[in-house]
């Protein structure tokens, strides 16, 4: 379906029995809806109602021009808006990558809007911060962002056939091509892209603590995120809080584990 919402038009898929408790999901880069394809059927025979939504940068029709209208709390407000627009007061948020960062905030400054939080692969951003700060491994793992946020990031990415998106998919196999397909659309990759080149420490700085229950599964194959940020993630939950960590995954954990995901989650959900 498409939701009208801050003068936007977002695509959003949903399922499941029309009577189940929502759930919203919040997919990464460069991914879509579809990432949580393979853990969708769980969650629906569990009963519950989910509902995927592409961001903005990634809806045909929510591709802002401007860098600025890519700063966190944008979609953020995007999310709030859509569920106010399906008629939801209350979900359960699953986020990935830059999905876990918007539900992070989501539980932070709208915690009677989230009845649970599950982040996966990105930590709390102020755990994150703090691993920035003090961890120069972390740093490291961090050099690619300056790649995305330069000005060749496009034609770095999609050159040869989309071959360093392909790339970074690997370990997801032929599910990548689809996401690489979907970027040569007009202006979705830039959008995407502009996540990157709007983020600042500052915004990361001003995320509180969050106190809905929560479970951040991270994966120890992760190239992006080290043990130390993720282990600081607990001083930021003041609910109760879980931290799963998977061995011998990657960064791509809704489609590299999407069983090992379904448990984590319905165990949080509580279904």
């Amino acid at each position: 379906m498409r939701i009208q919402a801050r003068g936007l038009t977002f695509d959003v898929y949903e399922d499941g029995p029309a009577d189940g408790a929502p759930v919203l999901l919040l997919h990464g880069f460069p991914q879509d809806h579809r990432e949580f394809d393979l853990i969708l059927p769980r969650l629906h025979a569990a009963g519950l109602r989910t509902y995927a939504l592409d961001q903005r940068g990634y809806s045909p029709g929510a591709r802002p021009r401007a860098v600025a209208d890519y700063r966190l709390d944008e979609p953020a407000a995007d999310a709030i808006a859509v569920l106010d627009a399906l008629g939801v007061q209350r979900a359960h948020v699953i986020g990935h990558d830059w999905g876990a960062q918007v539900g992070w905030l989501l539980a932070a400054e709208h915690p009677e809007r989230v009845s649970t939080l599950t982040a996966v692969s990105v930590p709390h951003p102020r755990g994150l911060g703090v691993a920035l700060r003090n961890q120069p491994s972390q740093k490291l793992r961090f050099a690619y962002m300056g790649v995305f946020r330069s000005r060749m990031a496009e034609r770095l990415l999609l050159g040869a056939d989309a071959t360093v998106l392909r790339r970074m998919m690997r370990p997801i196999g032929a599910r990548a091509g689809q996401y690489a397909t979907a970027m040569r659309e007009p202006g979705r990759l830039t959008g995407a892209l502009n996540w990157y080149r709007a983020l600042s420490g500052g915004q990361l700085a001003k995320v509180g603590k969050v106190a809905v229950p929560t479970t951040y599964v991270w994966s120890d194959g992760d190239p992006v995120v080290g043990k130390p940020a993720a282990l600081a993630t607990a001083t930021w939950v003041e609910a109760d809080y879980r931290f799963v960590a998977l061995r011998g995954i990657g960064h791509w954990v809704p489609e590299e584990a999407p069983q090992a995901l379904a448990d984590v989650t319905l165990a949080r959900i509580g279904v």
